[in-house]
């Protein structure tokens, strides 16, 4: 895969930043833009081809920047747009491309145009920006419609004079009206700020939702089987279409990524040659560990991408997902719930989520790579009630624990907390508290040793990024025997998944290129992903 590939997001290996847990340069204990520009020569090293950062925008952060009250700036938390402009072209002099978080379904309460939506009142046109809708009852007392919150409890919130105001997330989230003018063109003007600012693309949030059903109805009215009124309109291709053409006007080949729960045939329609170029990989992430369901993910995605041209992506985890290690820890694998009261074997999961990455970085297309995986981090389950921060957690009455568990700030050297992540010079605690256990596990302890997860990363990015059969194009399945995967990828390169409990014979091969384990006699262990030169 060559970095001067002119659709460089068909293969690129992309990092996601969570800017408040990565690095805190000013020793606040929270992650910022000066941290990241500190630690960006970890990124070239690593290998990766660009980095996604999520939202930094201007946020009261009732959902840690997913809820923005000035798209054109960067909230003081973080640094100032000055220092944003410097990170972009840092970034790209070290050959790494910049990808921003776009949030375009939901802004903050404290955004100016829905603050004048509240005080113009009843009536106004500035609330035809948004949902506002006479409640039901009596008195207007009860929600407009049935719809439910996707952090639970209702979907709806009543303003001081009555109307109620639809929020799919967090009450400090009112939706967007999509159906106005006035936010299509707000949000290209948007996208044109950031672009001109060199960025390289976009990450889409929940970018199925924007545009709602004439109406509003009530989900329960609905005919069984009838489109959800809330997200997957057909109408919201044309969104996308216009910010494709915004896109391709630029110079270098600015990308598109949609964070798109979507049915599998819904998926294509996103991803034509003139909407999106990627969609995020959930069903994937989602697997279990097992030969079966992650051929049929695999065999699926491919055949949904195909029809359209656009190449897969492959991820293993994110900033709203259960890390890897622990996960695969478990006695049942597949994403379910974010916390469950059971067993983790880290030494099992460890191993598990080091012939995951492999296989991931042998698939063709695209790949992810989430802050800490390259570190083999695990989900940390018991950060106190009190300090959790997730929205998700006060919304449930603390029935869910929320997503802080796979937040937490990166470690980076040291013995002791907070592992690098601040200056040495402060005592302040980091957001979010580290175990203890990362001391093994910080960048520095783990760079040179040739059996850690960080390098067995760098080893892995950095042969595919020379070998030219891998990121985008073809790929075939090989025999194999039950609970074995095997695949070519082209001519000389096959990858052997073996995720069966006995090991398992290698296919023809000349040598072994890398293995996520060490071989046993020839044969490939348990939980082992192995890179074949065949030819």
């Amino acid at each position: 895969m060559s970095d001067n590939h002119r659709e460089w997001w068909r293969s690129a290996a992309i990092y996601q930043i969570y800017p408040r847990s990565y690095a805190d340069g000013n020793g606040d204990g929270i992650g910022d833009i000066a941290g990241i520009r500190a630690r960006l020569p970890h990124l070239r090293d690593l290998g990766v081809d660009a980095v996604w950062i999520s939202p930094w925008y201007v946020s009261p952060m009732a959902d840690a920047g997913y809820d923005v009250a000035d798209y054109r700036d960067i909230d003081p938390l973080f640094g100032t747009r000055e220092e944003a402009e410097a990170l972009i072209a840092e970034a790209h002099e070290l050959g790494l491309r910049i990808i921003v978080d776009m949030v375009p379904n939901h802004c903050s309460d404290q955004h100016p145009w829905f603050r004048a939506a509240l005080l113009a009142g009843l009536g106004s046109p500035v609330r035809e920006l948004f949902h506002f809708r006479p409640g039901k009852g009596e008195n207007g007392e009860l929600p407009p419609n049935d719809w439910r919150s996707c952090f639970g409890g209702p979907a709806w919130t009543r303003a001081d004079d009555g109307e109620w105001y639809l929020h799919m997330f967090a009450p400090e989230q009112p939706d967007w009206n999509w159906d106005r003018p006035e936010v299509r063109e707000e949000f290209e003007s948007v996208l044109r700020f950031w672009l001109d600012r060199g960025v390289d693309g976009f990450r889409i949030d929940v970018a199925s939702l924007l545009v709602k059903q004439e109406g509003l109805p009530d989900k329960a009215t609905l005919p069984k089987g009838a489109p959800a009124p809330d997200a997957d309109r057909p109408e919201v291709h044309e969104i996308y279409r216009s910010w494709r053409r915004i896109a391709d006007s630029y110079e270098g080949e600015r990308a598109f990524v949609g964070e798109l729960w979507v049915p599998p045939a819904s998926l294509p329609r996103y991803l034509r040659a003139d909407e999106l170029h990627t969609g995020f990989n959930f069903p994937f992430m989602q697997a279990p560990w097992d030969a079966a369901a992650l051929r049929g993910v695999i065999d699926e995605t491919l055949a949904q991408h195909a029809p359209v041209g656009a190449p897969a992506t492959w991820v293993l985890g994110s900033h709203d997902a259960t890390r890897v290690v622990t996960r695969y820890g478990r006695a049942d694998t597949s994403f379910t719930e974010r916390h469950q009261p059971v067993p983790v074997d880290l030494d099992l999961g460890t191993h598990r989520a080091r012939a995951a990455a492999l296989l991931s970085f042998a698939l063709p297309g695209s790949v992810y790579v989430y802050q800490g995986e390259e570190l083999g981090l695990w989900e940390v389950e018991d950060i106190p009630l009190h300090l959790r921060q997730d929205p998700a957690v006060q919304q449930s009455g603390g029935t869910d624990p929320g997503r802080d568990g796979c937040r937490v700030p990166l470690p980076w050297d040291g013995d002791e907390t907070p592992f690098g992540f601040s200056p040495e010079s402060t005592d302040t605690e980091p957001w979010l508290p580290q175990p203890p256990a990362w001391k093994d596990h910080t960048v520095a302890a783990e760079t040179g040793d040739p059996d850690s997860m960080l390098e067995l990363y760098r080893t892995a990015l950095r042969i595919r990024r020379a070998e030219p059969a891998l990121g985008d194009g073809p790929m075939a399945w090989l025999p194999a025997a039950d609970g074995v995967l095997a695949f070519s990828r082209g001519p000389g390169f096959a990858c052997v998944v073996n995720l069966s409990d006995t090991a398992a014979e290698l296919p023809d091969h000349t040598g072994p290129l890398l293995t996520s384990s060490p071989l046993d006699r020839g044969l490939l262990p348990p939980d082992t992903t192995a890179w074949l030169r065949t030819a």
